[in-house]
């Protein structure tokens, strides 16, 4: 199944933070993307089956950075007013049309550019949850989905690493390393 509600604007309102996390003030999610970024929150959810297989997405190609690319189930940003909690709730049932509990595991900051459209400048808390539930994907987010293995989504990686999101890569690497255990527990 599928939607096409539009989601994401360019200014709505994101939160701006120190490396610590402590809010400094908020700006539109355009502002915060141009040029090398100001670093914001933003939060990356992995939705594995009962299989262990990770739900991937495509990114739709309106987005303005990385589009169609592979990447995590769903990723976004917190808004003002919004809690990480709330705002995962909120972007599962936008791009996926999903509600699941989610654990969370690990935050990290990064900061990539994308040719010379902007890049993300991005304290990000990683989640994971696990469902046999159909996703209702949302067409403005995402071109394409599918359930893949974690061993063949590293062999697809390592054939080509160019097709994924950085920020993906970090973190797929990151659960592997430390959460695989999590994984299959949940």
């Amino acid at each position: 199944m599928k939607n096409n509600q539009q989601v994401s604007f360019p200014d709505e309102l994101l939160i701006l933070v120190d490396s610590k996390d402590s809010i400094i003030e908020y700006a539109t999610k355009e502002h915060c993307h141009g040029g090398d970024g100001i670093l914001h929150r933003a939060f990356s959810v992995f939705i594995f089956n009962s299989k262990n297989e990770l739900l991937l997405q495509k990114r739709s190609a309106g987005k303005q950075l990385w589009p169609l690319y592979w990447s995590n189930s769903v990723c976004s940003h917190p808004r003002k007013g919004e809690n990480y909690p709330k705002a995962v709730k909120r972007r599962l049932l936008d791009e996926v049309g999903l509600q699941l509990p989610v654990e969370f595991l690990f935050k990290f900051q990064y900061q990539v550019n994308y040719n010379q459209l902007g890049s993300e400048n991005e304290l990000c808390s990683v989640y994971i949850g696990k469902t046999d539930d159909p996703p209702m994907i949302n067409d403005n987010e995402i071109a394409e989905w599918k359930y893949i293995s974690l061993d063949k989504l590293q062999i697809d990686m390592n054939d080509r690493p160019e097709e994924y999101t950085p920020w993906f890569k970090m973190e797929l690497k990151r659960i592997r390393q430390d959460f695989i255990d999590t994984v299959i527990a949940i």
